[in-house]
């Protein structure tokens, strides 16, 4: 029986489709069989003549049962969960089957943001200071302490989902009565003043074999009023861009990863200190994923199925210009009439790949998460104001026409 692999695919929206069909590549071309776990209902088109299961991925009971099952038909060597939520119930399911990779403790770092922060301050990387929303008069004092801004969000989200800035008591008032008797999902933060970044790496045995730093043009607590961009540092690195790559190296070895795939976020403040944001043991969301492969020439979920499962393959990546990517957004709601589409995108210059994922019919509402967007795409320029500049080119080019949805 040659060895299988499980992939956990959510194709909902097709933002994991690019990095689904990697990993099916490269575990077919190693030997191994390809058994695909999907929610149930959303069998789609890309699994055809696979292996696939259906299951209730919303529940870690009900995903660690699908896993027996699986595992008792297959010989079972790796799960290579694409999504965020899935990395803890994939722990679980490897600890149930002796399978190697992140275990439960250590995928409790990269998903528990209370967790993961106390981590990081144990291994000597600064943290923003945060505190529990055990009662309001709790959130008060710390917001007496730290200053207005705060930032709330759930301890275990993602792509900003229930994450609000507070800047003053009313909207203290107002977050608080919106998060009910659900505060215990919550943890508050101070507000880091400075440049976001974040790092898209790759460990094998405890090594990182690939890194990229990269900084936000946009703050991503702000995405319902601009796009969400990003723009790889790949030359001319300052000291301070150099010590968060440093400090990453330090996150993930200290968070266990041994072979894997991870993006960290950062913050410079505004004393040029690099202050630790939080960490995801999975390849970046969104346009990140095909950025790389269009500006490194590697598919991050694919060269990590590779590096786990060929101990003899070394990660070779091309430098290149600086690349870009943002989300392509519109202020226009209702049901759309007209759009732009990829081939529009890809005409343009500098543009080296483009997906849009609304079409005419789809009715535009505000985005409720920073992922909450019409697609993306890439671009390349000579240094950071360069593809800016692109990106701006590209945003006036992008054509949304819609009509009352009612």
């Amino acid at each position: 029986m040659n060895p299988a692999i499980l992939i956990v695919y959510r194709p909902a929206a097709g933002r994991y489709l690019a990095q689904f069909r990697s990993v099916v590549e490269v575990a077919t071309e190693l030997g191994h069989h390809p058994v695909v776990l999907v929610p149930t209902g959303e069998i789609p088109p890309e699994v055809e003549g696979l292996t696939v299961r259906e299951a209730d991925l919303d529940s870690t009971a009900a995903f660690r049962a699908a896993v027996d099952g699986i595992a008792a038909e297959h010989r079972l060597v790796r799960i290579f969960p694409l999504f965020e939520g899935d990395v803890l119930p994939a722990a679980r399911s490897r600890r149930d089957h002796g399978i190697p990779g992140l275990t439960p403790d250590q995928a409790l770092n990269f998903r528990d943001k209370n967790v993961m922060h106390r981590r990081a301050e144990e291994l000597g990387v600064k943290v923003a200071r945060s505190c529990r929303p055990d009662t309001l008069g709790a959130v008060e004092e710390f917001a007496a302490q730290a200053g207005y801004p705060l930032v709330i969000k759930p301890y275990a989200g993602w792509a900003c989902g229930s994450t609000y800035r507070v800047d003053g008591p009313e909207r203290l008032a107002e977050v608080w009565e919106e998060m009910g008797d659900d505060r215990h999902e919550y943890r508050v933060e101070e507000f880091v003043r400075g440049t976001e970044f974040h790092v898209d790496a790759l460990l094998q045995d405890g090594e990182v074999v690939f890194e990229q730093l990269s900084r936000y043009t946009y703050s991503v607590l702000e995405y319902r009023d601009e796009p969400g961009g990003t723009i790889s540092r790949k030359h001319d690195l300052s000291k301070h861009e150099q010590r968060i790559l440093e400090l990453n190296a330090t996150v993930l070895r200290g968070f266990g990863m041994r072979t894997g795939v991870a993006h960290v976020e950062f913050f410079l403040d505004e004393d040029g200190e690099a202050v630790f944001g939080e960490a995801g043991a999975r390849a970046g969301g969104g346009s990140i994923v095909p950025a790389i492969q269009a500006g490194r020439g590697i598919n991050l979920a694919g060269e990590w199925a590779r590096l786990e499962l060929d101990p003899e393959h070394r990660t070779e990546a091309r430098l290149g210009p600086e690349i870009g990517t943002e989300y392509l957004s519109s202020g226009e709601y209702g049901r759309i009439t007209g759009i732009s589409s990829p081939a529009d995108l890809n005409a343009l210059d500098g543009v080296l790949d483009a997906d849009v994922w609304k079409a005419v019919g789809d009715v535009l509402a505000p985005p409720v998460a920073s992922n909450d967007v019409l697609g993306w795409y890439v671009c390349e320029g000579s240094d950071y104001d360069d593809v800016l500049a692109r990106f701006r080119t590209v945003r006036q080019a992008f054509r949304v026409e819609t009509e009352s949805a009612v």
